[in-house]
């Protein structure tokens, strides 16, 4: 199957996991997605791949979609929920990057078949890792900001929704593919190649972010599983004190 078609079954299929698990979990399951985009991106990145006849990297869709749940969260919960997402994924990273190096650390034994493997991805993985710590905090965090800042400026109605919803993403993810590319890939690629690895990163970074604009506006509208047993319980708790009482 062409790289190109994968593309945009990838978007569907994340952007459709984080709705998916947002319905069933509520905020908990954009939590639960946010770190695993994080930690799959960080490894997915590592892969190399031909997209409309430039080269990029199999973790743009998986990494992009992240920035979605942020925007969930500030757009239904607020600033204080939207930061915890990222503290949480930045935290996992963090353990993430500790945990590999400690894996190859031990000897391999006679047995063992997959050391080098092994050492092939997670031999990347401080530099790799420390690249998309420092450009996740910053981006998510900026993202985060300019999301409030938009919304502060144009109002909280479904018309502008789409402004900052594109606007605060758009922007982050500049910021992020800058930080990242550079910080990950400067002088392990030739120069022409990791120029068009930073280029179209972020095109793909940001097709992906238009590609969401009506996700966001599903999210708007899907009330949590979790969230209506919540606030039922409170009724349920009433009629069973009453029928109690009878």
């Amino acid at each position: 199957m062409p790289n190109e078609v994968l593309f945009f079954l990838a978007v569907l299929f994340y952007l459709g996991c984080v709705l998916l698990l947002y319905k069933i979990f509520g905020k908990n399951g954009l939590y639960i997605f946010s770190v695993f985009g994080t930690l799959l991106g960080n490894i997915a990145v590592c892969k190399n791949i031909d997209l409309f006849g430039f080269s990029a990297t199999a973790g743009n869709v998986l990494y992009a979609s992240t920035f979605l749940i942020t925007d969930i969260l500030s757009e239904k919960y607020g600033k204080k929920d939207a930061t915890k997402a990222v503290a949480y994924s930045f935290s996992v990273m963090l353990i993430w990057l500790m945990g590999t190096q400690l894996v190859l650390w031990f000897t391999p034994n006679e047995n063992d078949y997959i050391n080098e493997s092994l050492k092939v991805v997670f031999g990347l993985a401080p530099r790799i890792t420390a690249a998309s710590l420092i450009g996740y905090i910053c981006s998510q965090n900026l993202d985060v900001f300019l999301y409030h800042f938009i919304w502060k400026k144009t109002g909280d109605g479904k018309k502008g929704l789409w402004i900052r919803n594109n606007g605060s993403t758009l922007t982050s993810q500049l910021i992020d593919t800058v930080i990242f590319t550079t910080l990950a890939f400067w002088g392990v690629y030739p120069t022409n190649v990791f120029l068009s690895i930073l280029i179209t990163t972020y095109v793909f970074k940001a097709l992906v972010a238009i590609l969401d604009t009506p996700f966001i506006y599903l999210a708007r509208k899907i009330a949590p599983m979790n969230e209506k047993e919540k606030a039922q319980a409170p009724q349920n708790r009433h009629e069973s004190r009453r029928e109690t009482a009878q």
